[in-house]
């Protein structure tokens, strides 16, 4: 069964939001060392529940939006357009992560779905 396994922020200034998350909940926030800025939230500990997430630069008119990891990438593509959803996005694939796309559901709210990359 599919799981929500990481949120993003999408932040006007990704510094001050920084700030803001390390001061409110001391969460641990460091960069990504990838193609594009982004910022990686460490919640708590692996043995604790809940998820971590990141931050990044807003964009557009973005929200804090869930990630939820599927299996395969085109099935749950599909399956969210036949339970009446829309995908939002082009599928995105980030090397050693996966194929990411954004959706909305049918009340509107936006969360996207990962393929993971498989590691060895």
């Amino acid at each position: 069964m599919p799981r929500v396994i990481h949120f993003e922020i999408p932040a006007d200034d990704p510094e001050r939001a920084i700030e803001f998350y390390k001061n409110a909940f001391g969460w641990e926030i460091e960069k990504w060392d990838g193609p594009f800025d982004y910022w990686l939230v460490k919640t708590g500990e692996e043995d604790e529940p809940g998820i971590d997430g990141a931050i990044f630069t807003r964009e557009t008119d973005e929200i804090i939006k869930n990630m939820i990891e599927v299996e395969s990438f085109p099935e749950f593509a599909e399956k969210i357009e036949k339970s009446g959803g829309k995908i939002l996005s082009d599928k995105i694939y980030i090397p050693g992560i996966g194929t990411v796309a954004s959706f909305q559901d049918t009340e509107g709210n936006i969360s996207a779905i990962i393929e993971p990359d498989i590691m060895e």
